[in-house]
């Protein structure tokens, strides 16, 4: 999934414009700067605003450096915690200290509305077999490390994942950018400077 992420709804008036008869400028905004470019933006694509997110209600863990939510863990019948549940998608997610310290102007930070958004109680286990015998107590989704998918309670997710060409690295340094990407974002801040000014 690909998304531009706003903070506040100014921002994502920001990046359409549209003429008197309600179409969309493609010499301003978002297209504006893609066609400065000599490319195009063609069909629809996705906006998150923070500031319109349903944040996470609760605490977070105590003493915890990345601020993880305090979600209940799962339970089975016996009132044990599954075997091979490792942690909540949400809480796995591991944030560089300035992502950590934003924080929206209803004081959220990135964890309890962007990834509480997208993830929500996505259980994670470590065998697809494990996952399996926690059903009982999976209500919003599961995934295992070995492929298993469970969408949410009675609809899974069958066949390869071999398909699916999904990865999570490790970066020890700087990401490596293209040059086109870098030049829209200064692109994108100048924008935003001139609608500021």
């Amino acid at each position: 999934m690909l998304a531009i992420v706003c903070t506040t709804n100014g921002g994502v008036k920001e990046l359409e414009k549209y003429d008197p008869e309600g179409t969309i400028n493609s010499n301003r905004g978002l297209h504006g700067i893609v066609s400065s470019t000599g490319k195009v933006i063609n069909g629809r694509f996705a906006v998150i605003c923070l500031e319109d997110l349903r944040p996470f209600v609760g605490d977070f863990v105590d003493e915890d450096p990345q601020k993880k939510l305090a979600i209940p863990m799962p339970k089975l019948p016996n009132g044990e915690c599954p075997p091979g549940f490792l942690d909540f998608a949400v809480n796995m997610i591991h944030l560089d200290s300035n992502r950590l310290s934003f924080l929206t102007a209803n004081g959220h930070g990135l964890r309890e509305t962007l990834f509480y958004s997208l993830f929500s109680h996505l259980q994670i286990y470590k065998t697809r077999k494990e996952m399996l015998l926690a059903l009982p107590c999976i209500t919003g989704g599961a995934l295992s490390l070995d492929g298993g998918m469970i969408r949410k309670c009675g609809i899974f997710a069958c066949g390869s994942r071999n398909d699916v060409e999904v990865k999570f690295s490790l970066l020890d340094r700087e990401p490596d950018v293209p040059r086109d990407y870098t030049e829209v974002e200064d692109m994108v801040r100048k924008l935003k400077l001139e609608t500021l000014i």
